[in-house]
């Protein structure tokens, strides 16, 4: 593919990212073509990884082998670019050294770019140097103020464990889905069907039951109640609030889920333990500090 094929092909994409995550469509684009070559690389041809994501502990996908910083080192598999875009997303959201910028602007490409270096998504010294370059000259940043959601849907993934039987059948698996709602703190969600588990669920959206165990921070067993809201996304390090008075019976779990904000960040933001009883009339604090200083001061 030449840069502008690539940028033709999954600019879109980009785009719903940054609408459902924050992080800027000229970062992800302009790390998809450095990391994969345009989509050329071998990693990107054969394991249609774009991102240059390692396997990392927890990852229970298909893999592909190569050289790298090491030899015969284990990266992620998947069955589209799609999925890997998806999963670059994921990644950086749930990684707590690169939490702090998800408090930059989505137009802030050289802040995004500095700080993904600063965290150590790359060893190249001039990493940030190179994607501030590619977004420059390629003008991506103007897909940085994109308001709406590109018309055209993303092609649809099978999930990661059919996919060398797709790859043999030559036939994409698609399975029927539930309908997609977005949360006020930019997070997709469904809401549960009488008799819903992880792994229905997991099934219906092209996804591992792990990460709907993960996000919404349940059992493997768990049977969701009917109308119960249903992550498909990590959860955020922020509410869109800045704090919530706690009524009888609830505990940080349903808190996490009402606002989409992760259990381990609200317990420290508030300097409690994770698993503490909460007292009603108790106020918590859903943003940190840090965060409504910068937002106060022009900051996402």
């Amino acid at each position: 593919m030449s840069k502008q094929e690539y940028i033709q092909e999954y600019r879109d994409q980009a785009i719903r990212e940054m609408h459902a995550t924050g992080i800027p469509a000229s970062i992800t684009l302009a790390q998809g073509m450095l990391e994969s070559d345009y989509g050329n690389s071998p990693l990107a041809k054969y394991a249609k990884n774009h991102f240059g994501i390692k396997c990392h502990k927890g990852w229970d996908g298909p893999t592909f082998i190569q050289d790298d910083d090491e030899r015969n080192e284990c990266f992620r598999k998947y069955y589209s670019a799609y999925n890997s875009y998806r999963d670059h997303s994921e990644f950086l959201m749930t990684r707590d050294r690169y939490a702090f910028l998800f408090d930059l602007k989505p137009t802030d490409y050289k802040g995004w770019a500095r700080g993904l270096k600063k965290a150590g998504y790359a060893t190249n010294p001039k990493y940030a140097d190179l994607l501030i370059k590619i977004i420059e000259d390629n003008e991506l940043h103007q897909y940085d103020k994109v308001k709406k959601l590109p018309d055209s849907e993303p092609k649809v993934a099978v999930r990661e464990n059919q996919l060398d039987h797709a790859i043999e059948e030559q036939v994409p698996q698609v399975m029927s889905v539930s309908r997609v709602e977005v949360s006020e703190n930019n997070i997709r969600y469904v809401l549960a069907e009488q008799g819903a588990t992880p792994q229905s669920i997991a099934e219906r959206h092209q996804m591992g039951s792990w990460q709907v165990v993960k996000y919404n921070d349940v059992a493997k067993n768990t049977r969701f109640l009917p109308g119960e809201v249903v992550y498909l996304q990590p959860k955020r390090n922020h509410a869109k609030v800045d704090q919530h008075t706690v009524n009888q019976g609830e505990s940080l779990r349903d808190i996490s889920q009402q606002y989409g904000v992760k259990i381990s960040r609200i317990a420290k933001m508030n300097g409690m333990e994770e698993d503490q009883t909460l007292q009603p009339g108790e106020v918590l604090s859903l943003r940190s500090k840090g965060f409504l200083a910068n937002f106060l001061s022009g900051g996402r």
